[in-house]
């Protein structure tokens, strides 16, 4: 076995670093998940996710991954066969449209190159088509992890309301949470879906629907079968400050302190951070020639960014060489990009530094696998940043 010196580099898009403050708030006894110390942290974690999804509704919290917020939130809300409508912007939101066909759902696509966003006009032109309202929901994953891309999930609501249609509106925000902006009720999104191992910066095993009335009061008629993820005895046990189950009680520990963290720092400001560091990434991705699976500049994630390789260089193995030699884990390309881009995560407990070691890795790890590209994107990456350093949330934004 290989012997190794300092700290493995976690950069792929998720689960993400967890800062030692979380690590230090997970390590501790745990408590009598129906006593008053757990009512009480309860409460506190209910309220502060309320804030970060910037919702008055309820919120579920689940000891699952996202992909059991996936299903907590079709379960809930539609019936067999009900009909629903799909972008299928990458990977994840492929995976989501297979499990609600397993579910017994009609799932209608609207497919994309991967490249590009979802579409609200087609969204639109789709919907009012639809005159007989038979599609009862829409499906949009707000960023897709997969590919870094981002839909503008605020316009696709607009969409919806031009086209006057009454479907449910449910959003994958599971990399988009705490990382990137998301208004679930200025927005108007019905279900929102989100897990602990992206922007929340805790490990893996806590998936969240944020829940709006037409929401709840779809499940009131929602055929499909449920019973561990069942909304409304969890939203009954919540007003009390319990759970209907066991909890994932030292997770919910992380969680307090998380969103401690993420308030102290302020919630614009993480996000102008995150916007920050993408930007820098994309600049030394530009400066080494290579490509973002992005097209669309308007559409690049700030949690991640995805690049493709040059044709006849294999992604995984540049992968395998930048862990080998530099103790680097960088995010693998999913389905039908397998083997062509490596995903460089930025999002959660990063900085300025941590970012210049990973793209420090990545062009050492170029040069190693004999990847052909242009030197200088680290160079690139440090003058934006220096440039940026001290920049106003605004400022930043704006730059974006």
């Amino acid at each position: 076995m290989t012997s190794r010196t300092g700290r493995h580099f976690l950069q792929i898009p998720g689960p993400t670093n967890v800062p030692d403050r979380i690590l230090r708030a997970i390590d501790q006894p745990t408590i009598d998940h129906r006593g008053p110390e757990f009512a009480a942290l309860a409460k506190s974690v209910l309220a502060g996710m309320k804030r970060l999804f910037r919702t008055k509704g309820d919120v579920a919290v689940f000891p699952s991954s996202g992909t059991g917020a996936w299903e907590a939130a079709l379960v809930n809300t539609l019936s067999p066969g009900d009909k629903v409508l799909a972008v299928e912007t990458g990977q994840f939101a492929s995976l989501w449209r297979v499990m609600a066909t397993r579910l017994g759902l009609e799932v209608e696509i609207i497919p994309t190159d991967w490249r590009h966003p979802a579409d609200a006009g087609a969204v639109e032109a789709r919907l009012a088509a639809d005159k007989a309202h038979a599609i009862k929901a829409v499906m949009i994953v707000q960023n897709e992890t997969s590919t870094g891309v981002a839909s503008d999930v605020a316009a696709i609501r607009r969409a919806i309301d031009r086209a006057r249609h009454p479907a449910l509106y449910l959003v994958d925000a599971i990399s988009s949470l705490g990382a990137m902006e998301l208004r679930q009720d200025d927005w108007g999104i019905d279900v929102a879906i989100a897990g602990s191992q992206k922007g929340l910066m805790l490990p893996p095993g806590l998936g969240f629907n944020a829940i709006s009335a037409k929401a709840l009061d779809a499940s009131r008629g929602a055929k499909l079968p449920r019973a561990y993820w069942e909304w409304q005895p969890m939203i009954a046990a919540a007003e009390t400050g319990f759970f209907p189950f066991t909890p994932a009680t030292n997770l919910l520990f992380g969680l307090r302190e998380a969103m401690a963290m993420l308030e102290e720092e302020g919630l614009e400001r993480v996000f102008a951070r995150h916007d920050r560091l993408a930007a820098a990434t994309r600049r030394a991705v530009a400066a080494w020639g290579l490509e973002p699976l992005c097209a669309d500049p308007a559409a690049h994630s700030s949690a991640l960014t995805a690049v493709l390789l040059p044709a006849g260089h294999d992604a995984d193995a540049f992968r395998r060489t930048v862990l080998e030699r530099f103790d680097m884990s960088l995010g693998a390309g999913l389905g039908k990009v397998a083997g062509k881009v490596f995903r460089i995560g930025h999002l959660g407990w990063l900085n300025e530094l941590m970012l210049m070691g990973t793209l420090a890795g990545i062009e050492m790890g170029l040069a190693a696998a004999g990847v052909p590209y242009r030197k200088g994107g680290v160079d690139a990456a440090m003058e934006h940043l220096a440039g940026a350093a001290g920049a106003s949330p605004a400022r930043v934004a704006a730059a974006r």
